[in-house]
């Protein structure tokens, strides 16, 4: 039985979300075919697609390599005309759509539908393609992927997708992430950002959707509550779309000195950047999963987030939760995480364990399970 993937997202030089997912999935489904080869011949082989030359460590013994460099529309033309050539058994696309012309058994993961719910948060275009293509997913896929369960009822809500024809497995999480307690470290990373002292840190990419706006109001309705020499909000990450207003906020609250933009972060600098930290603000309107609070409480951060969409599912009881559109609860949030030592040490040891619950491995034994169904 041959598998074929389509892995062009994993090669991004600066990923963020999907693309990780991507990465560290294909990295777990390798592992465990080693794994089970070693007790039993594997019947399935990988084929993985690519637009651009892949890192080593995906090569093995089961995994035929498909290089198929492509300029524009590579998915819809190169990717397809690839499948009529010579199509695999069945096809698995992790972060993007299937291609027009695909194997008759597919799979693919739909990881939200955000921009259903805050349309005015993507520009136009992206939305419309967001839109045709996710429709064209839930009707096209024999199987679909969803990241949480909030993304499976929207698919429902939204589509009309056959609840039976949605199978939710939560991704993992990147077990190298942990907490760093060298200083040294942490002060290095500190200074490469220009970060002076302990800070409330966010990390994602800056565009509406992730609510930094009221994140900042929230920020400066604090600072007269906090000591003579308030930790600055860090905002790691780099810019997506429609980023303007966030920096015009800063500068409209007169918070240039108190607010620090790292730019994309370094996947390197993550665990000192993210360890460094005296609690992790993500307010976000809309999630599929949120990996960024799974990797602050992976690191022993305190989290405050957001309680709509898959965010509780994620932390479970190991956050402070709060309305996204009430910027005076995410200000009291800030305020009490920043000054109750209990309630801190009680939220990373709840985070600790709530972090143990989500594993690449689990996750690839899921996703292996499903494609024995289909095949």
């Amino acid at each position: 039985m041959l598998i074929g993937i389509d892995a062009s997202r994993a090669t991004v030089a600066q990923r963020t979300g999907t693309e990780n997912y991507t990465r560290n999935l294909i990295r777990a489904l390798l592992a465990l075919l080693d794994k089970e080869k070693t007790k039993t011949p594997p019947h399935y082989r990988y084929r993985l697609y690519f637009r651009d030359q892949p890192a080593a460590e995906i090569l093995s013994d089961q995994v035929d390599l498909c290089i198929i460099p492509f300029p524009r529309l590579w998915t819809h033309l190169r990717l397809a005309w690839e499948m009529h050539r010579h199509p695999p058994d069945l096809l698995f696309v992790p972060a993007h759509v299937l291609p027009p012309v695909r194997p008759w058994r597919s799979l693919v993961t739909v990881h939200d539908l955000g921009y259903r719910h805050f349309p005015q948060t993507h520009r136009p275009l992206d939305r419309l393609y967001l839109d045709l293509s996710t429709r064209w997913n839930a009707r096209a896929a024999t199987r679909i992927l969803a990241d949480s369960e909030a993304t499976k009822a929207d698919l429902i809500g939204e589509y009309g997708t056959p609840a039976e024809k949605i199978v939710v497995v939560y991704p993992g999480r990147d077990e190298n992430l942990c907490r760093v307690e060298d200083a040294v470290t942490i002060a290095a990373v500190r200074a490469k950002y220009n970060i002076a002292s302990e800070y409330i840190l966010y990390l994602g990419t800056l565009h509406p959707r992730k609510n930094l706006c009221r994140l900042i109001e929230a920020f400066a309705t604090c600072l007269p509550h906090l000591p003579t020499r308030p930790p600055p909000l860090v905002i790691g990450g780099k810019k997506g779309w429609l980023y303007s207003k966030i920096f015009d906020r800063v500068q409209a609250l007169g918070l240039t000195g108190h607010v620090v933009f790292t730019g994309y972060v370094a996947e390197a600098d993550l665990p000192a950047l993210l360890s460094g930290a005296q609690l992790f603000a993500f307010p976000s309107l809309h999630e599929g999963f949120g990996f960024p609070v799974l990797e602050a409480m992976s690191c022993g951060v305190p989290v405050v987030c957001s309680n709509t969409s898959s965010l509780p599912e994620v932390v479970g009881d190991a956050a402070l939760l709060i309305d996204p559109l009430d910027t005076s609860a995410l200000a009291a949030a800030l305020d009490r995480l920043l000054t109750d030592e209990p309630l801190r040490a009680a939220l990373v040891a709840r985070g600790y364990r709530q972090a143990q619950r989500f594993s690449w491995e689990e996750t690839a034994r899921q996703v292996l399970s499903i494609f024995e169904e289909l095949t």
